[in-house]
């Protein structure tokens, strides 16, 4: 079994869509491939990949921001590992990778947010070494209010 863990070029970001429908199931398929093509473009945002032999099996967006509470910080994002494949500690090989990688790109703080409801998520990033430190709020504003 060969690992990699690489960036995902700009023209292969569509490749993240079928992981990232495991978690986000209420955006519609094509609003969804737009947003994260949108998302690419962004100077500040970068998608890992994480790949078994050719196979993409793990993805995670960054977000590189500096923030006044805590310096240059990476937000990790929309984490998926292949329902299959979890409980092999790729998890915590992929997040041994993120923090290396980020704190030799001058990164101080890796923060995240996760679903009240997805427990086993909590379990893991609190035994990464992460504290919850507040809540995260969102208010959709447009027109038809909906969360998608």
């Amino acid at each position: 079994m060969n690992i990699n863990i690489l960036s995902i070029a700009k023209e292969d970001i569509l490749d993240i869509i079928p992981l990232l429908q495991t978690i986000n199931t209420k955006t519609p398929s094509d609003i969804l491939k737009q947003r994260v093509v949108e998302m690419s473009k962004l100077p500040n945002y970068e998608c890992i990949g994480l790949y078994i032999d050719e196979n993409l099996i793990g993805i995670s967006g960054l977000w590189y921001s500096t923030r006044h509470y805590i310096g240059k910080t990476v937000e990790v994002d929309h984490v998926v590992i292949d329902a299959a494949l979890r409980g092999k500690n790729l998890g915590k090989q992929f997040f041994k990778w993120i923090y290396e990688y980020t704190n030799n790109k001058g990164y101080e703080a890796v923060e995240l947010n996760t679903y009240t409801g997805n427990t086993k998520s909590h379990k893991f990033y609190h035994n990464e070494g992460f504290d919850i430190y507040g809540f995260h709020f969102l208010k959709v504003t447009r027109k038809d209010k909906n969360f998608y």
